[in-house]
């Protein structure tokens, strides 16, 4: 809760001020989803696994 000690705020004010400080707590982001072991079994069968050399980071990724 918050209280207008100063000034008399319209209604819409007010309204986009509850929603900013609503939205202090509120990741930005949701974290990244990790693979799960499916997903790498499936690359290991498609021969997709990581393989050293050039843009190997680039695969890697999934």
């Amino acid at each position: 809760m918050f209280s207008v000690v100063k000034g008399d705020p319209t209604a819409e004010e007010l309204a986009a001020l509850a929603a900013v400080v609503a939205s202090v707590g509120v990741p930005q982001t949701p974290a990244p989803a990790k693979p799960n072991v499916r997903h790498w079994v499936r690359r290991q069968q498609l021969r997709l696994d990581p393989t050293p050399g050039p843009g190997a980071w680039k695969r890697s990724r999934g």
